[in-house]
């Protein structure tokens, strides 16, 4: 159960990143918003999947996930650069992430 609470809520740190750059420095009222509850129910679900899953392997596992998905909807959905070293490099983070779960 912790794994899949970690899981979402990385996810859930990929929407409050895009939110938060959509909110325009907290300017814009609805990604604002989505920004407050996406970031909440991040934290509070990383908080619950620390009580069984280490610190260390958690915390990467989640920002990895938050870090992966943010670059992917960058890259699919706001016209960010897709180049073959950056899709490498997001390649890389997803083995580490995946790495840190098989070796916990």
């Amino acid at each position: 159960m912790a794994w899949i609470v970690l899981i979402v809520s990385g996810l859930l740190e990929t929407v409050w990143a895009i939110a938060l750059d959509r909110s325009a420095g907290f300017t814009r009222a609805l990604p604002t918003a989505v920004f407050g509850v996406a970031v909440t129910l991040s934290m509070l679900g990383l908080g619950f999947a620390l009580r069984t899953i280490p610190v260390g392997t958690g915390y990467a596992v989640w920002v990895g996930i938050g870090a992966v998905g943010t670059a992917l909807v960058g890259m699919i959905a706001l016209n960010e650069p897709a180049s073959l070293p950056r899709i490498v490099c997001l390649l890389l983070v997803i083995c580490g992430v995946a790495g840190l779960k098989y070796f916990h």
